[in-house]
């Protein structure tokens, strides 16, 4: 890390700051206040406020939770037109001399304030944006929006990222008089499609980017996820999956699977491997059918995990894998939900194809036939989608990317992730690996939570490769005790070694673990 220059003693003979100028000074000049950016001249862009925010706790505005633990900060609200509002902060004292900007989730419409506040505490100066829309239900996936501003698709989709990327650095010129040594962009979900929008369509933006689960084929996913898990299970009522069943479910498959790896943990080191099949699960004779599932219910789980396909038979989105079904996080949260029409799946699919697909509050989004209706979809693609995998120009710069899924997403499909991995390497080969790591979480439901070890620190792991040239061959991941105590390490791979244990140290201990190439190749 490079040191930071004296913050308050700059020798210049002019002082010209982003668009107005200072008198010429022959002695030391102290540089502009906090306060003074609000001067600050930005293409369509307007500085609303800027003050200092003292060392400690914050409050965010209309939000309901109190950030702790904070250093000394300038504080910067802006907005860009037409309506995208972004934050940035700056530490007051003591700067990294990195620039982060942290991503969003669901459907955006706010700022991403506890992960700045994780950024600030790295020392980093952070930006975020609501993408250009307010969350006006407060679920995470209104899309409501959409109907009377179909302008603002666009910057939701990326121009909002890019744009607050490069006001963002202009900004952080100025406050300290010098550029940012490297700038990042860190996110998962929402935020891993922003990271993999800025790496193909805006390659000089960032130097490093962290991309975790990424919903980076949008339109498709919203498509053969969220609305295919919906039709799947709900459809036909009999289909439904009562919530009090997942853990039937999961029991089921890890009792099949999980000793696979060479011992019993609840967690599934290589799904691909597991063949579980949910008949064993099927209702006999008279039994209570709370305590097993229905024929058209094993169908439903059945489908979930081969994905959907057209009517031509083609893969649209991949499937979810085996394992990690039950918990908070887990298929009660996304596929069931806590009763019929309650899942995040439904939720997100609803107001998606009701408000920015069909155009129509009262469209029963259930209707929705890919095959006839397609039309509507694909006119969000270009808008929405970051799927072009050619990422020479991005790799061609020195640019570096860590990508990261947990195999326990019952949100997006890991498997969409390595598909997307393996069709860069269509572009660079041998060599992808050089600028582009994947790592593989097993256990981890949806960006955290799960079986598996889910803590670890992609952003360090970012920052060495940059600066320091350092390739993560391994990154260390725990899980933690209900009492928030570190019971299990584990080292997570670049795809597609595995991490294989030893035989004979400590299974909870990542040490008796060392990343291998699988003895098979796994196809999708």
């Amino acid at each position: 890390m490079k040191s930071m220059p004296n913050l308050f003693r700059v020798t210049i003979a002019l002082v010209v700051f982003a668009g107005f100028t200072a008198p010429a000074l022959a002695a030391e000049k102290v540089p502009p206040s906090c306060s003074r950016l609000t001067q600050l001249r930005l293409d369509e862009t307007t500085v609303e406020s800027a003050s200092e925010v003292e060392e400690g706790i914050f409050t965010p505005p209309t939000s309901k939770f109190t950030l702790h633990r904070l250093p000394a900060f300038c504080r910067v609200t802006a907005i860009t037109k037409p309506s995208i509002r972004f934050e940035v902060w700056l530490p007051i004292e003591k700067w990294s001399g990195r620039f982060e900007f942290v991503g969003n989730g669901g459907m955006a419409g706010s700022i991403s304030y506890s992960a700045m506040a994780n950024a600030l505490r790295r020392g980093n100066a952070v930006a975020s944006t609501d993408t250009g829309h307010i969350n006006a239900h407060g679920d995470g996936f209104d899309a409501s929006w959409s109907l009377d501003r179909p302008d603002l698709i666009e910057d939701f989709g990326h121009r909002s990222v890019h744009l607050t990327a490069v006001n963002g650095k202009k900004i952080i010129r100025a406050f300290y008089q010098k550029p940012a040594d490297r700038a990042y962009f860190v996110g998962c979900s929402k935020g891993g499609q922003q990271a993999l929008m800025e790496a193909q369509r805006y390659p000089t933006d960032f130097d490093g980017i962290v991309a975790g689960d990424p919903a980076y084929n949008w339109t498709r996913h919203y498509t053969g996820a969220h609305l295919y898990y919906a039709q799947v299970t709900l459809k036909d009522p009999d289909s439904y999956i009562q919530p009090a069943k997942i853990k039937l479910l999961a029991d089921a498959v890890n009792r099949a699977c999980d000793a696979r790896d060479g011992f019993v943990d609840g967690v599934l080191d290589d799904p691909l491997s597991c063949h579980f099949d949910p008949e064993v699960l099927a209702c006999k004779e008279d039994q209570d059918t709370g305590t097993c599932f229905t024929p058209k219910q094993i169908k439903a789980v059945r489908e979930i995990w081969a994905g959907f396909r057209d009517d031509r038979g083609k893969l649209i989105s991949p499937g979810l894998v085996p394992g990690g079904e039950a918990g908070q996080g887990g298929w009660q949260s996304w596929v069931t939900g806590s009763a019929p029409y309650k899942a995040t799946h439904w939720k997100a699919a609803d107001s998606f194809f009701r408000y920015m697909v069909m155009r129509d509050p009262d469209y029963n989004t259930m209707t929705f036939d890919y095959d006839r209706d397609k039309a509507a979809l694909e006119k969000l693609s270009p808008a929405l989608d970051a799927v072009d995998a050619d990422l020479r120009p991005f790799a061609h710069r020195g640019a570096k990317l860590i990508l990261y899924h947990g195999w326990s997403d019952p949100d997006i499909s890991p498997l969409s992730t390595i598909h997307y991995y393996r069709e860069m390497q269509k572009f660079t080969g041998s060599k992808t690996d050089n600028f582009a790591r994947l790592f593989m979480v097993p256990g981890m439901q949806h960006c955290g939570g799960g079986p598996g070890p889910d803590v670890f620190d992609p952003v360090s792991a970012i920052q060495r490769w940059v600066e320091e040239n350092q390739a993560p061959n391994q990154i260390v991941a725990s899980h933690m005790s209900t009492r928030g105590i570190v019971d299990r390490t584990r080292p997570l791979c670049p795809y597609p070694q595995v991490a294989v244990y030893n035989g004979k140290g400590n299974s909870n201990d990542a040490a008796s673990f060392v990343c291998k190439a699988p003895q098979e190749h796994h196809g999708e």
